[in-house]
C-alpha cells in the first residue's frame, strides 16, 4: 500500500444525517497535501447501509479515470460502517489506508434506546436501525479488517444527558471502546465531540499523517 501524495485519491464519506458539505474542512486539508479528493454525497437516511454502497460504488466509478493510483477512504460515524461493507463487497484496485472517524464500529448505546421510536425511524432511517450494539443480524455485510485502517475517537461531550447512557468516555455520541475494532493498526483519542470531528485540524492532521504513513503521530 502507498500513501504518498500527489497521485492517490482519498474517498470522503459523511456521516448520518450529514452531507458532503460536513466533510468540507477535511477536503480542504486533504487537498492541500496533494490528495485528489472525493467528496461523496450519499442518502444516509433513505436505505440500508447493504444498499448504500451500491450508490457509493457507482460514484467511484464515475468519477475515477486511473485504478493504478492508490484508492484511500475517509469515513466519520456511518460513513466508516459504509467504508467497510463497501471494501468488503467490492474489493476495488489500488485499495489503500482507510481512516474512521467516530465510527460506531460496535454501534451505539443511543441506537439502543430509540431504535424502536417512530420519530428516530422516520429521522434516521434504515441505516439508523443498523447502529445498535447487536450487530449480528448485519454481521454478513461487513468482512475482517485486512487493509490497513486508522481509527480517530473523540472524548469531549456537549450533551452530558446523552453521554449518561454511554459507558465510558464518549464524544456525545459513540463511545472511545465502540471506535476500536480487530484488525486496526492503530487509534488515537482526541479532544474533540463526534458532530464536527472532521472538520477539526487536529483530526485532519491526524488522517492526512496516516493516509501518508500509517500511522498516528
Amino acid at each position: 500500500m502507498t500513501g504518498n501524495p500527489p497521485a492517490d485519491t482519498v474517498v470522503l464519506l459523511h456521516g448520518i444525517f450529514r452531507g458532503k458539505s460536513s466533510m468540507k474542512g477535511m477536503e480542504h486539508g486533504l487537498a492541500q497535501k496533494g490528495y485528489r479528493v472525493f467528496n461523496i454525497d450519499y442518502p444516509s437516511l433513505k436505505k440500508p447501509i447493504e444498499e448504500l454502497i451500491g450508490d457509493v460504488h457507482a460514484e467511484i466509478l464515475q468519477r475515477r479515470d486511473d485504478e493504478t493510483d492508490a484508492l484511500h477512504f475517509v469515513g466519520h460515524s456511518l460513513g466508516g460502517l459504509i467504508i467497510r461493507a463497501y471494501l468488503h463487497k467490492f474489493k476495488p484496485a489500488g485499495a489503500g489506508r482507510v481512516v474512521m472517524i467516530g465510527t460506531p464500529n460496535h454501534g451505539s448505546e443511543l441506537a439502543d434506546i430509540f431504535a424502536d421510536f417512530p420519530l428516530y425511524k422516520m429521522l434516521y432511517g434504515p441505516a439508523g436501525q443498523q447502529l445498535v450494539t447487536d450487530q449480528t443480524a448485519f454481521r454478513h455485510i461487513f468482512g475482517a479488517v485486512d487493509y490497513d485502517l486508522g481509527v480517530i475517537a473523540g472524548d469531549r461531550s456537549f450533551d452530558p444527558v446523552m453521554s449518561w447512557f454511554i459507558p465510558g468516555a464518549d464524544d456525545g455520541k459513540v463511545s472511545v471502546a465502540s471506535t476500536k475494532i480487530d484488525g486496526m493498526k492503530d487509534h488515537i483519542t482526541l479532544r474533540v465531540s463526534h458532530t464536527f470531528m472532521p472538520s477539526k485540524k487536529s483530526v485532519i492532521d491526524q488522517t492526512a499523517h496516516f493516509l501518508a504513513h500509517g500511522k498516528f503521530f
